[in-house]
């Protein structure tokens, strides 16, 4: 990781450009440093920056062609998770990652960053100012819900999800329950292929994992659709509650040693080939 107010290293013709990708942290954010290292792994150049430096100076935004919003408990999860940072980006720099994405930009928010995007409206950009028909609310279990589930891809406009994939990944988190405000929203996103990750039953579970509705604990908060994540209409701003940089290697998964002799072994985990595919779709956009 380098400080952002270091001019960007020298390239030549023999030498391939690294996407940039930006790691937002704020007060109460804790996810910042593995975050970047998934993202230096998967083969971007990767800078930290607080939230604050943006709001003075929002051209440092501008080099990066990726943006994450890291996980943690932003501002204590006062008045809600994600509220308070989420309202700070609605107000101050909304229109600063509209125009990202509109010029080919990519972000992430991951657990709380997910939260900060939904109460921040970018996943709705028809609702009204200040109007929500998603959200993420107290878990279904009343309590903190700590455990590895398992997540497929959906058939979604995300260019860096290829559908029916299946990734294990850790959840952290008391309110990441997806709800929406009917049944015609979730019908929206589904049609405009919003849906983006949904829990599963496990491969490891004991009746040998599915597809069918996922009960508690595979899905872990009782998620409308057994929803994980969602992106926005263009694909490009994608938010999971799940923590894809916490697998990053295979004996990170608890399971790593009860994998079948016959299956050849992984080489990286499934949350390291996530942000992989995140940077070469950054990759792909650089001239």
């Amino acid at each position: 990781m380098q400080s952002p107010t270091m001019p960007p290293p020298e390239t030549s013709s023999h030498t391939p450009r690294r996407p940039r990708a930006l790691v937002l942290r704020t007060s109460g954010t804790n996810c910042e440093v593995e975050t970047a290292r998934a993202l230096d792994l998967g083969g971007a150049q990767t800078d930290v920056l607080h939230f604050n430096r943006v709001i003075e100076n929002p051209e440092l935004l501008d080099p990066y062609g990726i943006w994450v919003f890291a996980g943690g408990f932003s501002y204590g999860d006062d008045l809600a998770a994600g509220r308070v940072w989420g309202m700070e980006l609605r107000t101050r720099l909304r229109e600063q990652l509209r125009a990202h994405v509109a010029r080919g930009g990519l972000a992430l928010g991951v657990c709380n960053g997910f939260q900060v995007l939904v109460e921040s409206g970018i996943f709705e950009p028809d609702e009204p100012a200040g109007e929500r028909s998603v959200a993420l609310y107290s878990n279904a279990s009343n309590h903190y819900e700590c455990r590895w589930v398992e997540l497929e891809s959906a058939d979604c406009c995300c260019p860096w999800l290829e559908a029916g994939e299946r990734m294990p990944v850790p959840v952290a988190h008391a309110e990441g329950r997806f709800v929406v405000r009917d049944e015609t929203v979730m019908d929206r996103l589904i049609a405009g292929r919003q849906v983006a990750l949904r829990y599963v039953r496990p491969s490891w579970a004991d009746d040998g994992g599915g597809t069918e509705p996922a009960p508690y604990p595979y899905n872990p908060n009782g998620a409308a659709g057994d929803v994980a994540g969602i992106c926005d209409p263009s694909g490009r701003v994608l938010g999971l509650m799940p923590h894809p940089e916490r697998n990053l290697d295979p004996w990170n998964h608890p399971h790593w040693t009860r994998q079948e002799a016959s299956t050849a072994p992984r080489e990286v985990g499934e949350g390291l080939a996530f942000y992989r595919r995140m940077v070469e779709v950054a990759e792909s956009a650089l001239v």
